[in-house]
Order: C-alpha cells, then sequence, then structure tokens
C-alpha cells in the first residue's frame, strides 16, 4: 500500500551560512562571533574553523545542481548578517547583497523555491562587543537588517524565517557557553531570550511594511519530555518548566504577549530590569507559520546522588535538580551526537502543536536528520543508519499529518556535511558527502532514498 503526502508538499533541503559558505575575508565580508569563538582555542574540536567549510560561496552553482538532481522543491539557507552589513549598522556591503541575488536568482531558475533564514547564529562581532542578544539595543538592528533583506530580496522570497533557534541562540550562548559567544550567566540568557522574542516581532513588522503579502514565520527547536517517574511532584514540575523554556517561550510571546508564568516565577531575581512597560505589546504578532527542527525527545527522571557530578554544571536555574540524560536501556539507539533516535516523536510533536495552538496556520519541518560515522567504500557511502532514520521519521510525519497536522513541508538537514559548529568537522549530517581537502561533493544512500520519496510523494 503506498502512503502518500499532501498535494503541494514542499520538499526541500536546508543550511546555513557559517556552516557552509567558506569565504570568510572575501568580498567584505565582516568578523561574526564564530570566527572568533572557532578561533579560540579550545572551544572546537581539532580547532576547526569556517574558514572555508564547503567553499559554497565558489561552488553554489553545483551545490544547486546536485539540489535539481534530488528534485527538491524548495531550499532554506540564511544570510549571513556579516556579509551585508560587516559591523552590523547601516553600512551596507553591496558585494554581500550581489552573491545572494545571484544565489536567489539561479535556484528561481532551477525552479527551486528559496526560503530564507535571517538570523543562523553569525552575528557579526562588533554588536557581540556591545552585549549582542543580551542588550536590548540589537533588537532595533535587527529589525533594521531584516528590513533591508526584504528591501534587497522581497520580490523574490515568499517564505521568511526570522531567527533559527533562539534557545540555542541564548542558552548555549550565553549560559552553558559552548556556542558563540561563549559566556556563562543565566541572566543574560534570560535577557538574550527576551531580546530574541522582541526581534522576531520587530523583524516580522519590518518585513511585512515592505512586503505585506510575504509569509514570515519562527524556526524553534523542539522536543517532547519522557518523564520516567511521573510519581515525583519535583520531577513533574521540572519536566513543565524545562517544556516552558524549550518549546513554550517563543510561542507563547508571539501569540499572546506574555511568556509562561512558571518560568518567569522560577527565574526569580534573575530577570530583574530585563522586561519593560509595554513589552507585552511589542512580543504580540502575526506568525504565519512555524518552523520546526526535531532530532530527538528529551528524558527526564529523578536526580540521585551518583548523578550529582554530571549536573551540577546545569546550565538552566532548574536544570540542577533533575537528570536529563536518556536512559541506559536506550544506549544503542543513539547517533553520532548522542541523541536518541525516537522517530515517533516527530509526529507526537506536531499533533501537539497543533493541539496547543491551533491559532498557528501550518507548520513545516526546517530541519530534521542525523549525525552518523560515514564510510566511503569504492566511492560510495552506504549511510543505512542515516537513511533509516529519515525514512522512519517520514512515516511518523505522514501519520501525524493524516491525523490532521497542519505540516506543509520537510526540509531535511542537511544538504551537505558542514561545519557543526562546536563538534567542527568532527560530525556529519549531509545527505551529501563532503571531502574537506577537495571539496568534492558525492551523494550517499540517504540522498538517493530522499530522492525516491520525492519522486513518490511519499513511499
Amino acid at each position: 500500500m503506498s502512503v502518500k503526502f499532501p498535494e503541494g508538499f514542499l520538499w526541500g533541503t536546508a543550511t546555513a551560512s557559517y556552516q557552509i559558505e567558506g569565504a570568510f575575508d572575501v568580498d567584505g565580508r565582516g568578523v561574526s562571533i564564530w570566527d572568533t569563538f572557532s578561533k579560540t582555542p579550545g572551544k572546537v574540536v581539532n580547532g576547526d574553523t569556517g574558514d572555508n567549510a564547503c567553499d559554497h560561496y565558489n561552488r553554489f552553482d553545483e551545490d544547486i545542481a546536485i539540489m535539481k538532481d534530488l528534485g527538491v522543491k524548495a531550499y532554506r539557507f540564511s544570510i549571513a548578517w556579516p556579509r551585508l552589513f560587516p559591523q552590523g549598522d547601516s553600512v551596507r556591503e553591496e558585494r554581500g547583497f550581489d552573491f545572494y541575488n545571484r544565489l536567489i536568482n539561479a535556484l528561481i531558475a532551477a525552479d527551486i523555491e528559496p526560503m530564507v533564514t535571517l538570523y543562523h547564529w553569525d552575528l557579526p562581532q562588533t554588536l557581540e562587543d556591545q552585549g549582542g542578544w543580551a542588550n536590548r539595543e540589537i533588537v532595533e538592528k535587527f529589525a533594521h537588517y531584516a528590513q533591508a533583506c526584504a528591501q534587497a530580496f522581497g520580490d523574490r522570497i515568499n517564505s521568511w524565517i526570522t531567527l533559527n533557534e533562539p534557545w540555542c541562540v541564548s542558552w548555549l550562548g550565553y549560559s552553558n557557553g559552548v556556542h558563540a559567544p561563549g559566556k556563562k550567566d543565566f541572566s543574560l540568557a534570560i535577557a538574550s531570550a527576551h531580546h530574541t522574542a522582541l526581534a522576531h516581532a520587530a523583524a516580522s513588522r519590518a518585513i511585512k511594511k515592505v512586503c505585506p503579502n510575504v509569509e514570515v514565520g519562527l524556526t524553534l527547536n523542539m522536543s517532547n519530555t519522557h518523564i520516567e517517574n511521573p510519581e515525583d511532584p519535583e520531577v513533574m514540575e521540572l519536566a513543565a518548566l524545562g517544556d516552558s523554556n524549550l518549546n513554550r517561550w517563543w510561542i507563547d510571546a508571539f501569540s499572546t504577549g506574555h511568556y509562561p508564568q512558571n518560568l518567569l516565577d522560577a527565574y526569580g531575581d534573575l530577570k530583574k530590569d530585563i522586561f519593560k512597560p509595554g513589552d507585552a505589546e511589542l512580543l504580540k504578532v502575526q506568525t504565519d507559520f512555524l518552523g520546526v527542527n526535531y532530532y530527538s525527545d528529551g528524558f527526564i527522571r529523578s536526580a540521585l546522588p551518583e548523578d550529582k557530578p554530571a549536573i551540577e554544571g546545569g546550565f538552566m536555574p532548574f536544570s540542577q535538580r533533575a537528570n536529563m540524560a536518556p536512559p541506559p536501556s536506550l544506549a544503542n539507539s543513539l547517533t553520532a551526537m548522542g541523541w536518541v533516535v525516537t522517530p515517533e516523536g516527530l509526529g507526537n510533536l506536531v499533533k501537539k502543536i497543533h493541539r496547543d495552538w491551533p491559532h498557528i496556520p501550518y507548520i513545516v519541518i526546517t530541519e530534521n536528520g542525523s549525525a552518523y560515522e560515514d564510510v566511503v567504500v569504492d566511492g560510495e557511502i552506504n549511510d543505512t543508519e542515516r537513511t533509516s532514520y529519515l525514512v522512519r521519521h517520514l512515516q511518523s510525519l505522514q501519520s501525524a499529518i493524516a491525523e490532521g497536522a497542519p505540516v506543509k513541508g520537510y526540509f531535511a538537514w542537511s544538504l551537505l556535511d558542514n561545519f557543526e559548529w562546536a563538534e567542527g568537522y568532527n560530525k556529519r549530517f549531509g545527505l551529501v558527502h563532503v571531502d574537506y581537502t577537495t571539496f568534492k561533493r558525492t551523494p550517499k544512500l540517504s540522498a538517493k532514498t530522499y530522492k525516491v520519496i520525492i519522486s513518490k510523494n511519499g513511499f
């Protein structure tokens, strides 16, 4: 029996500028926080940087040809803020605008719809020097940048994403420091979480002012939580806090103008002086779709005495009171990132989103993928584990759509192996293998499987 996705379902692939472009010092590009962070000893595995990455800046025509062969209908990419505004301010770099114009035009010529993400983590270093996302002034600067992009590209871009995973921006960048800019301060993370929510709303309004008929969304990394001992009231409380922190903060903000009260209570004095009168009106904004990045479900159980060393460095104000590691029974179901493979979670998540926020017009899976240890044999990469991950997650998604979840598209992460942030080039997520010495691209088994699924619009 064949299983089909809805007619017109948007099949795509996704990337991010710093992870693939390279050309870090070409055509006037400014320094980003990831340039600085990756060149700080000890921050990235093997001391890797995105200086060259996949050399997409010089090879985008080849990458578009690969996408066309796959049959994808859309391509989600991000714009590097430092390419357009090297200092993050009003001084434009026209060569940066020219690059993205050429990329967009080439995609359209190949019948591939471009979907733009305005911010995928490569903040101009000059703005970080002023406080970055922890400084409220960034909201206006981001809105200006969004408006400039809308004016330059809005005649050809119908779908815009303001920010990618503001949770990671805030909590990985400003609390536990594993991502750029590498800060470790709860209050800075909470400020960033607020300012990214304000920035989404401000950028949405700026884009719509220029292009009133386009659709603007926000991409969040989201997950379900498996509670191992629900009889423990503290664990239930912590699970609810985790859900608010990861899943609800930004959606509640743009939907109602308010944040989850349990989280505000938990933050206590840490949030002092961050919120201003009138913020509720600024936060609430029409959001045309929700982008969802899904990789794995989460787990939580009561903390035992022997857990203390592993959790005492928790990077959320409440995370030191529970163990969030997956149970040992799932040790054989992990990707190379150490994430549990839970394909049923994708379907459950989109149904939960539709149930809890039925006003959201539709959902797009903007990232879903897996890292495994790929082996090249006779020029072939038979990545059976990644292929299984892809197929099982799409089966789960199709089932949820059949039950009424309003999902309109799926973007596989990622088109190419690339610079995987703090993991450097040590982890490969691509459907297409990249030799980082020659930059040769080789489609893997997963790419060939995805091509067949797209051609059939299902299984």
